[in-house]
């Protein structure tokens, strides 16, 4: 059902859209004016965000997160592929009993999109779409510009409405104020939402983990001190290169929703193509 139009997709679109008419046409322009210099430049830094926040979003609805080859076999003897993924029980290389085939290293079914997704997050309904290996990227730039808007348009409702409080007469009082504290009603757990998601994901990143396995990297973690082991996620090959592997190597383009560097998702570098896991001599 990827790139279907969801109840919760609409909710989303009008939300940015009210929040963006009554930040600009109301508050901006009720406070700052659109036609002085800061207002006009207050309105136009918060369009580029919101565009931003909107186009991100819907690459992120539209973009297949990436599945798994039919033709997909993981080769064991492969040196390349020092790390193979293993059923927790029995120890057998995973494979998937809905889709019949192998699941390649981070992938995982999504019993809402009926498929396997190639390094999976999360399904996210807000965008009716896997977050995975294709659209991860442009995910979490979405979320970037989303709270880059969100914290933008907060500063201006509260600085206007203090501007507001201190007059002692108001044009429109009783239009305004009900227009602030609908959009402060919306904006401020959307801010607070966003912001926690984005912070969340910002610890996924420099760690390189998704969701799914930082839950399962919690029991390997309580399973290795039972034995008195100790447990490394095999994935955090150090924090600039976790960077790197998500969000590319050049960094004026780590905030564009491009993702060309990512590859094919099937295979993923480890701490042991770093020697991090390997004992010095």
């Amino acid at each position: 059902m990827r790139g279907y139009v969801t109840l919760p997709i609409l909710l989303v679109l009008s939300t940015v859209v009210y929040i963006y008419y009554t930040t600009v046409f109301v508050v901006i322009d009720g406070w700052l004016g659109l036609s002085t210099a800061t207002g006009l430049a207050n309105a136009a830094a918060l369009t580029v965000l919101t565009l931003m926040a909107v186009v991100t979003y819907g690459m992120a609805v539209l973009k297949d997160p990436g599945h798994v080859p039919s033709s997909f076999s993981p080769d064991i003897e492969d040196n390349e592929s020092p790390v193979h993924e293993i059923k927790r029980k029995g120890g057998d290389l995973r494979y998937c009993q809905k889709c019949l085939h192998y699941k390649p290293p981070r992938a995982h079914h999504c019993r809402i999109c009926k498929r396997c997704v190639l390094r999976m997050d999360h399904h996210c309904v807000w965008i009716n779409n896997c977050v995975g290996h294709e659209n991860y990227k442009i995910f979490f730039v979405f979320m970037l510009y989303g709270v880059s808007a969100c914290i933008h348009s907060l500063v201006l409702l509260i600085a206007s409405a203090c501007y507001e409080l201190q007059k002692d007469q108001q044009q429109n009082g009783e239009s305004f104020n009900k227009s602030y504290i609908l959009c402060g009603a919306l904006l401020c757990p959307l801010t607070v939402a966003l912001s926690i998601l984005l912070g969340w994901h910002i610890y996924l990143i420099l760690h390189n983990k998704t969701t799914i396995e930082y839950h399962e990297g919690v029991r390997a973690m309580l399973l290795a001190e039972k034995v008195g082991n100790i447990y490394r996620h095999p994935y955090d090959i150090g924090l600039f290169q976790n960077l790197v592997s998500v969000l590319g190597p050049n960094v004026f383009c780590w905030i564009c929703p491009v993702s060309k560097h990512i590859g094919s998702g099937l295979r993923f570098r480890t701490a042991f193509d770093f020697s991090i896991f390997r004992p010095s001599v």
